[in-house]
């Protein structure tokens, strides 16, 4: 039996200062971790539309969507096969808050990702991409 494929969409966006943002799952799968924001597209939205639209619900940011830099199939829950669109974006308003189904929402520099519970192979994929955050020096 094929799994049920499920468009999501995200994005990484840095400040000025070269943090990445995250957001804490509230939910399952992987309540508790930090991960880009992100979520499902939704009928008749494009996924840079759907990941501009995730993390204003999910930050309180508005971001300028730039280029995808990632696809990527994750299995999920009951048969699901998540197929999600990674966008780079750039902030360019709002007022950072947690929001939607974000627990919590924070700027990191890559020091401070290595004592967060991030979600499965997060820094690995950023890690590969560039996309890491700058720390200062």
């Amino acid at each position: 039996m094929e799994p049920t494929r499920v468009a999501a969409a995200g994005a990484v966006v840095h400040d000025e200062a070269g943090r990445i943002l995250l957001v804490q799952r509230g939910r399952a799968p992987q309540a508790g971790r930090w991960t880009l924001p992100g979520g499902r597209v939704e009928d008749g939205e494009s996924p840079a539309r759907a990941a501009a639209r995730e993390v204003a619900e999910e930050t309180g940011l508005v971001v300028e969507i730039g280029r995808e830099w990632l696809v990527l199939d994750r299995p999920g829950p009951d048969g699901v096969l998540f197929e999600i669109h990674d966008f780079v974006a750039t902030a360019v308003g709002g007022r950072l808050r947690a929001g939607d189904d974000a627990a919590d929402v924070g700027w990191f520099t890559r020091a401070e990702l290595a004592g967060l519970p991030l979600t499965t192979d997060l820094l690995d994929i950023l890690d590969r991409a560039g996309l890491l955050p700058v720390d200062p020096v």
